[in-house]
């Protein structure tokens, strides 16, 4: 089983910004980044394919960059210009095969880290 643990989540004023980590132990295909807020299901946030590929969220785009270090078996995302709406428990998944951002596609998950925006 791969272990993921996240960090570097907390709260911050609306157009702060906030830089997730997840350690990984060991090398996987793909990985990326999902958030859950309550009363919403889980959504695909960031993510990046074993060719380097990234894909983003409509409400992220421009915003959001995911980035992973291979060497460290690190993945992480920068998160600029947080809005309220981005408040929600950030999940960090990855995968051993090829597919798109979506939460069926991952095998693997972190227990999550808080992001919280608000004034």
């Amino acid at each position: 089983q791969v272990n993921l643990v996240e960090s570097g989540g907390g709260s911050v004023q609306p157009g702060g910004s906030l830089r997730l980590s997840c350690a990984a132990s060991e090398h996987t295909v793909s990985m990326g980044w999902f958030r859950q807020s309550p009363g919403k299901e889980r959504e695909g946030v960031a993510c990046v394919d074993s060719g380097g590929r990234t894909s983003y969220a409509d409400s992220v785009k421009g915003r959001f960059t995911i980035s992973q270090d291979n060497a460290k078996n690190t993945l992480y995302l920068q998160m600029n210009g947080l809005k309220p709406e981005d408040t929600a428990m950030y999940y960090c998944a990855a995968k051993s095969g090829e597919g798109g951002c979506s939460t069926d596609n991952y095998h693997y998950w972190g227990q999550g880290t808080q992001v919280t925006v608000s004034s």
